[in-house]
């Protein structure tokens, strides 16, 4: 972009959305400040990134860029998170969470480029991300002013930001009747809000994006083989792809089973709950792939080390923490695991399930000869007998030290 930039100009982390649309003008009127729209794309739908330059300079902004972030999105963030096995509260693949840091250091790194005064963000005083970016902020450039206009401004609900864009005449997709929070990049999607507020109303069409309802989904099941080298999937059935279009072709195919859908209620950082429906098919065919061949190749101490680190990994990522120590440190010794996990997968997808039907690794610690029920000449049996005289040498220490009190 060669636009020259002016004085006191403000970088909005900016979808297009209710949110950062209203946000815009508002700055414009409260602060007078040059707001220039920064977009991350991380394979949101191309339909919000149509025209999204022209929207936001009719919302009132001074410039708009455009960013291509995909491939660094899933070959930094996504598959590395994957490879570790995060997943907060036992069913959230981080979708949302692990986008922030990218986004935020994108948009820092612009920022000091047009020696902008600060940065804002459209994150609710309610939610996680305020407390994403701001962490990112804080770390990468703790000199710029931060705005959070959810924290500062009289409006109070997504309804009063469809009144306040109304009055200013800036359009928006979003109405009163299908009022949902949408977040989608390319390795998933999120609805939250509407009907879901209610615990007691089950989701409906307007809750799931990408994949098709389990009744809906092909009464013949689909089968595919995964080739994983060094924790990372690297081809589909014998053909090699990139780390992006890995993802996107599994999320085509996930989608059409109804694989990766969670309708979930979590934990919030700042002790709220809340309630969405997540969509992450691809990574969920990914996650289930990785497991599988860490059962083949991890002994039992290191297979309970990788996967406290990756319970730890999971509330520094949806906490906001990346940009921290104790992150590249958890990724760090969680990779001496990841670097073995190399060989192929056959799973079979239907109707939203996923099973593992075979696995085989050239670092298999499975060696039929010594597993086997059948006769064997590599293992003796009469060794398990001193193994368990010592293995059990405490217990039975301790039973004769309560029978000599006695």
């Amino acid at each position: 972009m060669n636009k020259i930039y002016k004085k006191n100009t403000i970088v909005l982390a900016y979808s297009g959305g209710l949110d950062t649309s209203a946000i815009i003008p508002w700055l414009q009127e409260t602060y007078n400040f040059n707001i220039v729209a920064f977009v991350a794309d991380i394979g949101q739908s191309r339909k919000d990134l149509y025209d999204i330059e022209k929207k936001a300079i009719n919302s009132g902004a001074y410039a708009c860029h455009i960013e291509d972030l995909r491939n660094t999105f899933v070959e930094n963030f996504v598959f590395p998170m994957l490879s570790i096995g995060a997943m907060y509260e036992g069913k959230y693949l981080l979708g949302t969470a692990i986008s922030r840091p990218l986004i935020a250091q994108a948009q820092i790194q612009f920022a000091k480029k047009i020696h902008s005064i600060g940065v804002c963000h459209g994150a609710t005083g309610k939610g996680n991300d305020q407390v994403r970016f701001e962490m990112a902020y804080a770390t990468l450039a703790p000199d710029l002013k931060i705005l959070a206009p959810w924290r500062e401004w009289k409006f109070r609900s997504r309804e009063d930001l469809l009144n306040y864009l109304k009055e200013k005449k800036i359009f928006t997709t979003v109405n009163s009747k299908k009022i949902y929070s949408k977040d989608e990049n390319v390795f998933h999607i999120s609805t939250e809000g509407g009907v879901l507020e209610n615990t007691w109303n089950s989701s409906n069409k307007h809750c799931w994006s990408w994949t098709q309802s389990p009744q809906k989904a092909p009464d013949v099941p689909e089968r595919i083989v995964l080739h994983l080298y060094k924790g990372r999937v690297v081809k589909i059935n014998d053909e090699t792809f990139s780390p992006y279009k890995c993802l996107k072709k599994l999320n085509k195919i996930g989608a059409k089973h109804a694989v990766g859908r969670i309708d979930i209620v979590e934990n919030r950082l700042i002790g709220l709950k809340s309630r969405g429906c997540y969509e992450t098919p691809g990574g969920t065919i990914i996650f289930y792939a990785l497991r599988a061949l860490e059962e083949l190749i991890l002994d039992h101490d290191s297979y309970t080390w990788k996967h406290i680190v990756a319970l730890k990994m999971s509330t520094v990522i949806y906490n906001g923490q990346w940009f921290t120590p104790l992150r590249d440190a958890l990724q760090n010794s969680s990779k001496v695991f990841s670097d073995l996990i190399t060989g192929k997968v056959l799973i079979e997808l239907y109707k939203g399930t996923i099973n593992v039907l075979k696995k085989q690794s050239p670092n298999t610690l499975y060696i039929s000869e010594y597993s086997t029920f059948g006769k064997d000449s590599v293992y003796n049996q009469k060794d398990a007998h001193g193994f368990i005289q010592l293995f059990s040498l405490s217990s039975r220490l301790r039973a004769l030290s309560h029978n000599f009190k006695k």
